[in-house]
């Protein structure tokens, strides 16, 4: 028997589902940008504030890797609208923390829109010295609220009393680990926001013998296989399997 409680949530898109290629080879910042600003509206500072950001990604993409190559030409739709969406379900949250943060997905994004905000923060926490250096590095050229830990999550979670209203994570972990990861705060009221691929039902599944889950699910903005889940509630049932948590 599930203990399982995940409600299908359909929501009416604000435009069409955006394609995963770019058949004109449009340049970056050119055709992928506008259908990305397109179907998540943001104000002009904000989308001054994108444009740099993206600026600094692509300088340090040529020598580091942030993400993975072949998704560069499509930066705009498949990385950068898909963190944006993420606001729409958060819509009054200030206090955003972002897990294996890796290139700024949807960390720097969603400090990009939150910059104008008093109080807003974004706290975006990443092992790898690299990838860490980055985070630092963009959020001081752009100018975001964003707090960069550069530390394995496990131990951050440790040292880490203070409440937020979301935690997020995207392409870390399945989602059963994601809630040991996630579970300290939400038990402190925050919300958890988790984009997921075509294998969302499976993972369900398999978290549902682990945890008992109130969660929603909400169809991606940017990927029609794609679902968010939105997690309010998070009771272990178990310890799940190391297979299902990954070191950060």
């Amino acid at each position: 028997m599930l203990h399982l409680g995940v409600a299908r949530i359909a929501v009416k898109p604000k435009s069409r589902v955006m394609p995963r290629s770019n058949p004109s080879n449009a340049p970056i910042g050119g055709l992928d940008r506008a259908r990305a600003l397109a179907a998540n509206h943001v104000s002009r500072e904000t989308a001054d504030r994108l444009d740099r950001l993206v600026d600094v990604f692509m300088s340090w993409q040529r020598t580091t890797n942030l993400v993975a190559p072949s998704t560069v030409p499509m930066l705009w739709t498949r990385h950068v609208a898909d963190s944006l969406q993420l606001l729409a379900l958060a819509p009054d949250a200030e206090t955003w923390l972002d897990l294996g943060s890796g290139g700024g997905f949807p960390g720097l994004v969603i400090a990009s829109a939150l910059a104008g905000i008093a109080g807003a923060e974004v706290h975006l926490v990443e092992s790898n010295g690299k990838k860490s250096a980055f985070l630092r590095e963009a959020a001081r050229i752009v100018e975001l609220p964003a707090i960069v830990h550069h530390q394995r999550i496990e131990d951050f979670i440790v040292n880490c009393a203070a409440r937020v209203d979301v935690v997020t994570a995207r392409a870390l972990a399945p989602l059963a680990g994601l809630l040991t990861y996630a579970r300290p705060f939400i038990e402190r009221g925050a919300q958890g926001l988790f984009p997921k691929g075509q294998d969302v039902e499976a993972e369900l599944t398999q978290a549902s013998k682990y945890w008992n889950i109130g969660a929603a699910l909400v169809p991606s903005r940017t990927d029609p296989r794609g679902r968010i889940v939105v997690v309010r509630r998070a009771e272990r049932w178990t310890a799940a399997p190391e297979s299902d948590v990954i070191s950060r």
